[in-house]
């Protein structure tokens, strides 16, 4: 019998316990959620005119080149490149807007909406990420973490009644749709552009934002509750890239160029802050994805990998002189290794640091980015698995999931001093949790009532890979 199938019970007395915590969550008077939605509604009616008011006012950068894959140096400096080719043109009104737009949200009252004192956790899913969103969840919960959820969809198109009130209330995640919060009046607020407004409009003070393909290894609250989180309010991850933001943006932000080697780019898919503290860098950073797709994406990264809302909330806080912390160890690919070369590996996903361990390093003055020697590294806290997700039903059993022989392998084996990173087989437990989801669970997803085959092809993946006797292994825990 396969192993998922011996831990239903197991399942159960889980769910249950968090239908407990659910419907402790839910036990919040009414009248405070109906002031929250009304809180909700005042500050958009605020925030919109203001997004309008100081649009742009000029048309949108042009890219001509760009700074290709260039990974993030720490030890030499290198001047910044600029691929704007419109520069005279944009700079001014660009500037005068930016500078009108802060002083606006300085002066004017907007009021922060959140529930004092609450922590939660912030997602947004719908059409074929919602299937990778509930894997997601099932390990988070897995990781013994008993936080609420909540789960932003773009407009009712997205929503899907059987999941939202059928199965996901019961693992403590709540649904909420954009456009209704928007109140009808702009339906422009799109993919990327979706982060930085659920943010928003969340209910947590503390948050943590995750990707739907993003999971963390243990459970969030502790670094939710740690430095540096704690001391700052705000906590970002980094990409491989260099910084590769357009020097004009700074001047349109009114803020010295950072040197190369200050920080990486930011990998969005995971991200940590407090309402309380800053809730003007979310608004800024709203404002950036407002006017991301043809104004904000193009500057901050002038069409690096990657490019889109990943680095609107650093450079908000920078812009406003807002604390953070910025994780400096570097983020770390996972994969497999070609068989013509032992030291270059398929990427099949990245994992993020421990923050707290992290900043353990840094405030020592032990910066592993700068010399790898001067300690071991943090734990790995999260892995983002976005290449293939997992998700039966969007070509999760592809191409991706066959060795370099034809035949079925694991997406992650390398390198290896990553792999003890992880603690735990922790791919093994991502593919627990898809197996449970396509031939236990077998939710009404909209996108899989056209699919066929999905638990066999799981389960077919999960004999070859997991009860294959031949399968090595790798280690993941220190010696």
């Amino acid at each position: 019998m396969l192993a998922p199938r011996r831990t239903i019970l197991a399942y159960f007395v889980i769910a249950l316990f968090l239908l407990n915590i659910y419907y402790l969550w839910r036990r919040v008077p009414q009248k405070f959620n109906l002031a929250l939605l009304d809180r909700q509604s005042q500050l958009w009616q605020r925030l919109h005119p203001l997004l309008e008011e100081y649009g742009p006012g000029c048309p949108p950068p042009v890219l001509k080149g760009s700074p290709g894959t260039r990974r993030f140096d720490a030890n030499n400096e290198t001047p910044r490149s600029n691929y704007i080719s419109n520069v005279d043109e944009i700079k001014i009104p660009m500037q005068t807007m930016h500078d009108g737009f802060v002083q606006a949200i300085r002066n004017i009252q907007l009021d922060p909406v959140y529930i004092p004192g609450t922590t939660g956790i912030v997602s947004s899913a719908g059409s074929t990420y919602l299937p990778t969103f509930l894997v997601t969840i099932l390990l988070l919960r897995r990781a013994g973490s008993t936080l609420p959820v909540e789960l932003f969809m773009k407009d009712r198109t997205e929503y899907e009644a059987s999941i939202c009130e059928g199965i996901l209330p019961e693992l403590g995640v709540k649904c909420l749709v954009l456009s209704d919060i928007l109140g009808g009046q702009d339906n422009t607020i799109d993919g990327f552009q979706i982060k930085s407004f659920a943010m928003l409009f969340s209910s947590f003070e503390n948050l943590l934002w995750l990707d739907a393909d993003c999971a963390p290894l243990h459970d969030p609250a502790v670094i939710l509750s740690s430095d540096p989180f704690k001391s700052v309010g705000m906590v970002t991850w980094p990409d491989f890239w260099a910084n590769t933001a357009a020097p004009v943006y700074f001047s349109i932000s009114r803020q010295p160029e950072p040197l190369s080697t200050a920080r990486q780019a930011t990998e969005a898919g995971m991200l940590l802050i407090s309402k309380s503290t800053h809730f003007l860098t979310l608004v800024l950073a709203s404002y950036y994805n407002y006017y991301g797709p043809d104004y904000y994406y193009t500057l901050l990264d002038q069409g690096a990998p990657g490019a889109g809302d990943k680095d609107t909330f650093l450079q908000a806080a920078t812009a406003l002189n807002e604390t953070f912390y910025s994780v400096s160890e570097s983020v770390t690919d996972v994969g497999n290794v070609t068989p013509w070369n032992s030291q270059v590996a398929i990427n099949a996903g990245y994992i993020q640091a421990d923050p707290t361990q992290d900043f353990s390093l840094t405030s020592k003055g032990k910066w592993r980015v700068k010399d790898s020697s001067v300690s071991k590294p943090p734990r790995a806290f999260f892995i983002h698995a976005g290449d293939p997700e997992f998700n039966p039903g969007k070509d999760l059993l592809g191409s991706k999931l066959k060795g370099f022989d034809g035949k079925p392998t694991r997406l992650w084996t390398y390198p290896p001093e990553a792999m003890r990173r992880l603690g735990y087989d922790a791919e093994k437990a991502f593919w627990e949790q898809t197996m449970f989801i396509a031939c236990d669970l077998q939710p009404a997803f909209e996108t899989w009532k056209s699919k066929e085959r999905l638990c066999e092809d799981v389960e077919a993946h999960w004999r070859a890979v997991f009860e294959d006797p031949d399968m090595k292994t790798p280690e993941f825990t220190e010696d």
